[in-house]
Parts: structure tokens; sequence; C-alpha cells
């Protein structure tokens, strides 16, 4: 806080240090999720990338990138994910003493994403098969990045309300 050589009073003092430990508090509560937030931002956008890569691999002709090359795509992005996965993992445990596990996640949350996502994936590959409109493709991106980034915000909200 910048104050040209005035003084603060003691209200502004008091005012700032609050500012100061609701930001710590809220960087505290960002920590505290089950995985740091880079692989949060990485699982979104391995999540946004899936439909088209889908819809790569399940087109009728090579559309964008040959076929085999859609399925190299594929492997290597879940290659890299399942990677940054075990080191998500590995740094959670070591922070905090215990494995990183799915199960404690709320079912309410996590039986919706896992049924969910999956026909959301294939439903928009096969739409896309279909009718040869991309549109399903980045409508399925889009909705698989909103979901992911939506579980994220849940889950620290959740973890908030426990701590």
């Amino acid at each position: 806080m910048e104050t040209d050589g005035v003084a603060l009073t003691p209200e502004q003092a008091r005012s700032a240090l609050a500012d100061a430990e609701r930001v710590r508090a809220s960087a505290a509560e960002l920590s505290a999720a089950p995985w740091p937030t880079w692989f949060a931002v990485t699982l979104t956008l391995y999540v946004a990338a899936l439909p088209v890569t889908c819809g790569g691999i399940a087109a009728e002709a090579d559309w964008l990138l040959p076929r085999p090359a859609w399925l190299g795509v594929m492997l290597a992005i879940t290659a890299v994910y399942g990677a940054l996965l075990a080191v998500a993992a590995r740094a959670w445990r070591d922070r905090t003493g215990v494995a990183l596990r799915w199960d404690v996640l709320p079912k309410w949350a996590t039986v919706p994403l896992a049924a969910g996502l999956p026909v959301l994936l294939v439903g928009a590959a096969f739409a896309f098969r279909v009718t040869g409109r991309p549109g399903w493709l980045l409508a399925a991106s889009l909705i698989s990045a909103a979901v992911s980034v939506g579980f994220h915000l849940a889950f620290v909200r959740l973890h908030r309300k426990t701590a």
C-alpha cells in the first residue's frame, strides 16, 4: 500500500492486515485441494482435448490429421497426463502423508462425473462422425473443461467447510 509519506491510521492498518489474512486464507484453501493448481489446469486441458482427439479418431475420413496421428496424439496426451497425475499424487502424499484417493471424494460429485464424462466424450465423437459438424466436439470440449473447473472449485469449497 503506497502512503506517499502519510502515516496510516490504525483503522487503515487493521484493514490492510485483514485483507492480507483473507488472501493468505484463500491461498491456503486452494493449496489444500487434493491436487495442486497446476494439475487442475493440466486435467482441464486434458479433458478439453479429449473430445477433439476422439472425434479425429472416430471421423469417417481423415479430419485435420490422419487417423493414426490422432491415435498417436491420444496416446501421447494420455501418457503425459498419467505421468503428471503420478507427480501430483506423490506431491500430495509427501505434503500430507496421505495417499491421493478418489474414493474419499463425495459420491454425489464423482458418480455423475464418472458416468457423464465418458458419455459426453463418446457421444460427441459419435455425433461428429454422423453429422460431420465439429461443433459437437467444440461443445463437448467446453463442457468438459467447465466440468473440470467446477469439480475442482466444488472440492475446494467442500474442503473449506470441513476445515
